[in-house]
């Protein structure tokens, strides 16, 4: 079964829960891309020699990776963790995780501003980009064991939400509204500059989406196509 995503509801009730709307609004894979989340359906059983594994984090440039446990019985001050895990918070770097086993949730912000809720299990690897609203939390089972992948030295630094002055932020907005353009129109456009510190254009692509993938992969840098 792939990933699968939703629609949250309003409610206050405990974070844990799944928290889907009546009836349920599903999220599908390619609109969960045009937010800059990509997926990846991996064996968690063979992680540690997984040649699929190997050739994405090669791909990507994930060259840092570790392994973390979250449970009660493991992790001091379970609860309040929790909560603060489940802060709205945006991050500079993007953020990538691989489900080894147990479950989890990703909450993220799509176009409206409205929460989506992407359940993760054994062998989901994810990545949000940098400048997304989003915040984590365990399902009611309490347990997950993931591993965490960076590009070069990892910062975990997170910045709950408002955070709408970081040039990320302003960024990854940009790229949404490049992808709402595309949208409108129904076909290729041109992307815009997305960032100040490089002066070119970017040549149409076949489709939009392929601009869209390549500037969240590359941390919305401009990107020159000759």
């Amino acid at each position: 079964m792939g990933l699968e995503a939703w629609y949250m509801d309003g409610s206050d009730e405990d974070q844990r829960k799944p928290h889907r709307l009546n009836p349920n609004q599903p999220v599908t894979l390619d609109e969960l891309k045009k937010l800059g989340v990509f997926y990846w359906k991996l064996n968690a059983d063979i992680y540690e020699s997984d040649p699929e594994l190997e050739k994405i984090r090669k791909d990507q440039g994930y060259s840092y990776m570790d392994i973390i446990t979250i449970q009660r019985d493991s992790l001091p001050n379970y609860e309040e963790k929790l909560k603060m895990f489940y802060e709205e918070h945006l991050h500079l770097d993007d953020e990538i995780r691989y489900i080894l086993d147990g479950q989890a949730y990703f909450d993220i912000r799509d176009k409206e501003d409205r929460w989506i809720r992407i359940a993760m299990e054994k062998g989901d690897l994810i990545t949000l980009p940098a400048g997304i609203y989003h915040r984590f939390t365990l399902d009611e089972t309490d347990y997950t064991k993931a591993m965490r992948l960076f590009v070069g030295e990892p910062v975990w630094k997170a910045y709950n939400r408002p955070a709408d002055d970081f040039d990320i932020r302003h960024n990854y907005v940009a790229s949404l509204q490049g992808s709402r353009e595309r949208d409108r129109v129904g076909g290729p456009v041109r992307q815009p500059s997305l960032m100040g510190e490089q002066k070119g254009t970017v040549a149409d692509f076949q489709t939009f989406a392929e601009v869209d993938k390549i500037s969240f992969i590359c941390k919305y840098r401009l990107i020159v196509i000759t």
